[in-house]
Formats: structure tokens, C-alpha cells, sequence
């Protein structure tokens, strides 16, 4: 890649940044064949935002209309506006609580990914360390696809189990599953880059 630009990443979270803390150190530690390009957040004071102003990184809240799990059309349009702008290659949800629709996704085809902490396609949707354990399964895990107007059906891309431990409660195992998470986005998204399914795409 000598002599082009990296890849850019765009980031969109809800929440406290985990991820995006580790997707920012490994793109910081050359990990990370990327650069985040522009971090955005549906909660003005989420700590997503906080993270990214400590790593010096452009961040923006962007408010998201009436609806509780979409954008509307105008909120829609400006996280397009936004993300255009800073030239992004690649969206990277990154614990964005809302559902993403046509308009986005048409404006960034094959271009908007994820990580949801199950191993799909069992236990979509939210909570799904607490489905896990009142289903009384052994192993969970998270899991990184590609983002369709479904809830969490996307094709996956890659897969990482996590053990249920006897004695686990939900928090003990979100955080095993987070740790996973932690691991397997940064390291998924640089194979993405290397094997060229995702690419410099914006001049």
C-alpha cells in the first residue's frame, strides 16, 4: 500500500466505546492496517465520543430523531452527510443501538459492518448474553457480519466462542464476551483490508 492512503474507518456507537478504544489502539499501534476517519454517536454523551476526543479523533453527535430504534430520514441523512465527508471507506458499528435502513445502506453498499456479542444466527437482537444463559447453553460467543436492514442478519463474516462457566452471571459473561469482542473486531476488520474485501473506495 506504499503510497496510498489507509483505509478509513468511520465509527457509529451508542455506548461506552470498548470497541472502539480497541479498534483505535490497534489502528495507534499499526495492528491495524487503518486510520478512524470520523466517530459519531446518537448520545450526546456517550462515552464513545469521550474516548474518541482523548484519542484526538473527530467526533460528532448527531441526534436521531423521535424514533427509539432508527433514524429518521433527516438524522438518517446527516450520518450519511457526516460520514461522506470524512471520505469513508468502511462504517464500523460499534454498540449503535439503532437499526440502519435502505437509504444508509444503498449509500454505502457492502460497506457497513458489525459485532454482536452472540454466536449468530442464534440470539440476535439486544441482551443477548442473558438469552444465552437462559437458554442454558454452553458456549456464546460474538460474532462479525455485514449489516442488512434485518435485526442482526447479515452475513457473517467471522466468529469467536466463549465458554458459559458454571456460575456465570450475565455481567461475568458480557465482559468474557466483550473481551472477545475486543479481539476479534480489530483483528477481522485488518484481514477485511489485507485480503482487499475492503478498500480504499473514496477518491
Amino acid at each position: 500500500m506504499s503510497g496510498e492512503r489507509k483505509v478509513r474507518l468511520g465509527v457509529i456507537g451508542s455506548g461506552k466505546g470498548s470497541n472502539f478504544v480497541a479498534l483505535a489502539q490497534a489502528c495507534r499501534d499499526a495492528k491495524l492496517p487503518a486510520e478512524i476517519a470520523v466517530v459519531l454517536s446518537d448520545v450526546a454523551e456517550s462515552g464513545i465520543l469521550k474516548h474518541a476526543v482523548d484519542f484526538g479523533l473527530p467526533a460528532r453527535f448527531i441526534a436521531p430523531g423521535p424514533f427509539r430504534t432508527k433514524l429518521d430520514e433527516s438524522a438518517e441523512s446527516n450520518y450519511v452527510t457526516a460520514l461522506r465527508e470524512a471520505r469513508v471507506d468502511l462504517v464500523v458499528l460499534a454498540g449503535f443501538m439503532r437499526i440502519l435502513k435502505g437509504g444508509f445502506l444503498a449509500a454505502f453498499p457492502r460497506r457497513v459492518i458489525n459485532i454482536h456479542p452472540a454466536l449468530l444466527p442464534a440470539f440476535p437482537g439486544l441482551a443477548s448474553w442473558k438469552q444465552a444463559l437462559d437458554h442454558g447453553v454452553k458456549v456464546t460467543g460474538c460474532t462479525v457480519h455485514w449489516v442488512d436492514q434485518g435485526i442482526d442478519t447479515g452475513r457473517i463474516i467471522a466468529q469467536q466462542a466463549v465458554p458459559v462457566l458454571d456460575g456465570d452471571t450475565a455481567e461475568t459473561l458480557h465482559e468474557r464476551i466483550q473481551q472477545a469482542e475486543r479481539v476479534l473486531y480489530p483483528q477481522t476488520i485488518g484481514e477485511l483490508i489485507r485480503k482487499g474485501v475492503v478498500k480504499v473506495a473514496v477518491a
